[in-house]
């Protein structure tokens, strides 16, 4: 695999920038490129096709999420439980409102269209959190089936609470919900 040059990777970040506030779904190519200083036919030589620019854009995303994953010290939070109040933490956090709407947006695209660019956006998306999930019960929970379903119902429950504050902007109401039914499983 090459690396990319850095006019690539310059414009594949002002394109992130760009579908950070704008969307990914009805992305156009001529507006884009407007917006980033280039134009259709560069950002087709860089990145093959469209469809190539938008699985580096979901690549870029999933970047981002890869990076909050990562800083999520489990050894350090302790159980389930409060793993999920940090992962909640960084969920409601309003500097990650562009993020989020992006990932729902790809995530639903990826259910839809999963033969497109999308393609296992969703899928990778599930199995990273469950992982990070995972790595907060203890080994003897972990691959039980009770471990799994707690696990499960965990993101399920994080995953709807993010979708309802993204709707409504009730980040109080929510995170209310999220913390009683975290503190049940405590």
């Amino acid at each position: 695999m090459t690396h990319p040059s850095a006019r690539q990777v310059e414009l594949l970040e002002g394109a992130y920038r760009y579908v950070l506030e704008h969307g990914i779904g009805e992305l156009s190519l001529r507006p884009l490129a407007a917006a980033i200083g280039s134009s259709p036919r560069v950002l087709l030589y860089l990145f093959g096709s469209k469809e190539g620019l938008l699985r580096a854009l979901l690549a870029r995303a999933r970047a981002d999420e890869l990076g909050l994953l990562a800083r999520v010290d489990r050894h350090d939070l302790g159980a389930l439980p409060d793993v999920g109040r940090a992962v909640w933490s960084w969920l409601v956090s309003v500097e990650h409102r562009a993020l989020l709407r992006l990932w729902v947006e790809a995530y639903s695209r990826s259910l839809v269209d999963p033969d497109g660019p999308w393609g296992s956006f969703a899928r990778s998306t599930v199995e990273d959190w469950l992982a990070v999930l995972a790595a907060a019960q203890s080994p003897a929970e972990r691959d039980t089936p009770d471990g799994r379903a707690e696990r499960t119902l965990v993101l399920a429950v994080l995953r709807g609470a993010l979708l309802d504050v993204l709707a409504t902007g009730d980040v109080e109401r929510v995170s209310a919900g999220v913390d009683r039914y975290l503190t049940k499983i405590s």
